[in-house]
């Protein structure tokens, strides 16, 4: 096994090994390994003391910042309180000053008792409860040796658990699935006691010992499941539900939330009633032995059981599951199922789970049904993408501030709180100067200055109150002066322009104030008006902008000094024969884009906002760098052909850049390799997704780019990475590259 050693951050300890329940369907007493009855019934103080000591140990030496020990049986409130405050206590002290200790105990609950819930209050043990429904689906497998039902006293337990005193002790309800149970009564009656969880819990079941299913549907279980996320869903979600949570959770690219689902590592071990630490306590339905290391607490550290073969097994994520289910679309939210159910004599457990008909059916099932409501409605909406990347650089923002907290000086402070005061006016110059692309790349800049401890020429709050500058010049907004540094005698106000104040390598502060129609500028005894500012004068050199011969009116923007962020090197500020030449090929670029894909056309024109000359080839193509939505750099020396396909490709690259800035499209990245028809070479999802992305529209302009778009889209099609937008994307995408056929 290679791959580093995973700590254990969960430890089960068997308190007591014997019950006062006969539960026909329990791994521990009914399944295959039988080594309960040459244990002792409670678990001694050497055996105590020794695995708060190792744990102690283990946790020092793994810097856990937090363990969790679940006390467990048999029955655990056979221990009597006095064991149980013997093994908190002990845990308490050894892990003082060590780790943070979060202590759990799983219980039947008959005996639980207000002196049972004292005793964990004081030591802040929550307590978890087994409840199999309604009294008809909890007596089916859940009573008393002598046949009594055991539903009453659980029922009072859980209510006992629910008053005010205790309820911060309440882990939730544990529910065991029965088939032959009403789903919708099970749900109910669960519901109805107000738990703050639920867990679902397959039967434990193997190859050797499939489960029962009374009609012999290879989905009975998935049904039975789906049945139950209805009402749940139908009412509102209205207690956490942990099986359903999870599948949303892998749906929407997000974590595994069960040890049951999912591909992340298992990291627990069981400590014995004799001190014997053995695997997950669920491998004992497989076969005699199966959780068994050979390795006690008195005489082995942690760190040995953690590099058992058995454990290591466990801990392999998408290595340790069988090839098929490797090959499976659903195996990112299923995990191959419980380790445990994929056992079968002869292939171990290198087989799928015996329930993997319905695991499928289920992640399919939950993935139709939220489908409408989980995706990203950024996925096929440019107006929500843009608003979503204006939030995501207002969160930048912030951030910047956070982080500073205090060390951009007054400056920062003064510019701050101006930006505030614009922001409360409502003047839409502020929400059009913070959507500028290269807001995004100074906000990054200076963030990553404050990583390094890089001071910056100016400080953050130079920029910030050149951004206030011109969102309160812009369409005549509010009647305030902004002061503003300036560097290398020209004030730069973004969006807008630069103004010469004095001779080059001079700086200070200027004070920029809206009059009508345009702005003034004062430094010192230089006062300059810019009357109109889309007009150059002498003294100023504004944005240009594109808006001609039927092309769109966007910035032409070769003068802010942020644009530097696409990875190929920016051209300075044109001259205005070149500036003539370059527009002319972009609108020429324009007319080819309308004439041949005018509905790629016409999603560019409503997304982008500011294209950069680039200093690279004509054939270097567009570059998407660290700047927010809407911003291009294209080759300065490209011809209209060669703009009108670098604004196709290069719109392509931005959406999908920004769109996964915003939203996950696929988890696990590079844990897969697919072929991809453009190459010879396995390539990742995202290279994969990146490719029939750009293709997909490239197909006016690319003869064949239709057809390769829609043969990686099949190889997507049966990819695990995909999230359930991820999964909508390709249907857009696929509708699409038909189109361009």
């Amino acid at each position: 096994m290679t791959g580093p050693l995973v700590p254990f951050r969960e430890i089960v300890i068997k308190v007591h090994s014997r019950c006062d329940l006969a539960c026909d369907h329990c791994y521990v007493y009914e399944h295959a390994d039988q080594s309960w009855r040459t244990r002792p019934k409670a678990i001694s103080d050497e055996a105590i003391l020794q695995t708060a000591r190792r744990l102690a140990e283990h946790a020092r030496n793994h810097a856990l910042p937090s363990v969790s020990v679940i006390l467990h049986g048999g029955e655990p409130l056979l221990a009597g309180p006095a064991r149980l405050r013997r093994i908190c206590e002990e845990l308490t002290t050894a892990l003082d000053g060590v780790t943070a200790l979060d202590l759990r105990i799983h219980t039947n609950g008959l005996q639980l008792s207000p002196r049972y819930l004292d005793l964990f209050d004081e030591f802040g043990v929550r307590v978890g409860i087994s409840l199999d429904g309604d009294k008809a689906a909890n007596d089916r497998h859940r009573r008393f040796a002598d046949g009594r039902s055991s539903h009453p006293l659980v029922v009072r337990a859980v209510r006992l658990l629910d008053e005010e005193r205790y309820r911060h002790l309440n882990l939730g309800l544990l529910c065991t699935i029965d088939v032959e149970n009403d789903p919708v009564a099970v749900h109910d009656a669960l519901m109805e006691l107000d738990p703050p969880r639920i867990d679902f819990l397959l039967p434990h079941a193997t190859w050797d010992t499939p489960p029962p299913r009374p009609d012999g549907s290879p989905t009975a279980y998935a049904d039975w499941i789906l049945t139950v996320f209805d009402r749940w869903d139908r009412q509102g979600r209205r207690v956490p539900v942990r099986l359903f949570e999870s599948v949303l959770s892998t749906l929407s690219g997000g974590p595994s939330l069960t040890e049951s689902l999912g591909l992340a590592p298992t990291d627990l071990v069981v400590v014995e009633t004799d001190g014997t630490l053995e695997q997950v306590d669920s491998l004992k339905s497989a076969y005699e032995g199966a959780a068994a290391t050979g390795f006690d607490v008195f005489t082995h550290p942690f760190d040995e059981v953690a590099a058992h073969p058995g454990v290591r097994a466990r801990q392999l994520g998408l290595a340790g599951v069988s090839d098929t289910c490797r090959r499976c679309p659903v195996v990112r939210s299923c995990g191959g199922g419980l380790y445990t159910h994929r056992y079968r004599s002869g292939t171990d457990f290198d087989n799928t789970s015996v329930y993997c008909t319905d695991l499928e059916a289920l992640v399919r099932g939950i993935e139709l049904r939220t489908a409408s409501t989980t995706v990203s409605p950024a996925v096929g909406d440019d107006a929500v993408l843009g608003t979503a990347q204006h939030e995501l650089t207002a969160l930048l923002l912030a951030r910047l501030h956070d982080e500073l907290a205090g060390r951009g000086g007054d400056a920062w402070a003064r510019a701050w709180a101006l930006t505030a005061a614009v922001e409360r006016s409502g003047a839409d110059g502020y929400d059009d100067v913070l959507a500028h692309p290269y807001t995004r790349s100074w906000l990054l800049d200076a963030l990553d200055a404050l990583d390094e401890d890089r001071p910056g020429s100016a400080g953050p709050g130079a920029r910030l109150a050149a951004s206030a500058a011109a969102a309160v010049v812009r369409d005549g907004g509010p009647d305030l002066a902004v002061r503003v540094p300036y560097e290398n005698g020209a004030l730069f106000l973004p969006t807008l322009g630069e103004l010469r104040l004095t001779g080059p390598g001079e700086r200070g502060t200027a004070e920029v104030r809206p009059v009508e129609k345009g702005f003034l500028v004062r430094a010192g005894r230089v006062e300059r008006r810019i009357a109109r500012p889309a007009e150059p004068t002498a003294d100023w050199r504004p944005v240009r902008r594109l808006g001609r011969d039927g092309a769109p009116d966007l910035a032409i923007d070769d003068l802010d000094p942020y644009r530097n962020c696409f990875g190929t090197p920016v051209v300075p500020r044109l001259g205005l024969d070149e500036a003539a030449h370059w527009t002319g090929r972009l609108a020429g670029a324009w007319s080819l884009l309308r004439e041949r894909a005018p509905e790629q056309a016409e999603a560019a024109a409503g997304s982008l906002s500011t294209l950069t000359p680039l200093a690279g080839p004509a054939d270097s193509g567009p570059s998407v760098g660290r700047h927010g939505f809407g911003a291009l750099g294209l080759p300065l020396h490209a011809d209209a052909r060669e703009l009108a396909l670098a604004l196709l490709r290069g719109h392509r690259r931005a959406r999908l850049h920004r769109l996964l800035e915003v939203t996950d499209l696929y988890a696990e990245d590079g844990l897969w390799s697919h072929h991809a028809p453009w190459t010879d070479a396995p390539v990742s999802v995202s290279e994969l997704l990146a490719g029939a992305y750009e293709r997909a529209g490239l197909a006016a302009f690319e003869p064949g780019s239709a057809e390769q778009a829609l043969r990686a889209l099949d190889t997507l099609e049966r990819a695990a990475e995909l999230t359930v937008s991820g999964r909508s994307l390709l249907v857009r995408l696929g509708e699409e590259a038909e189109r361009g056929r």
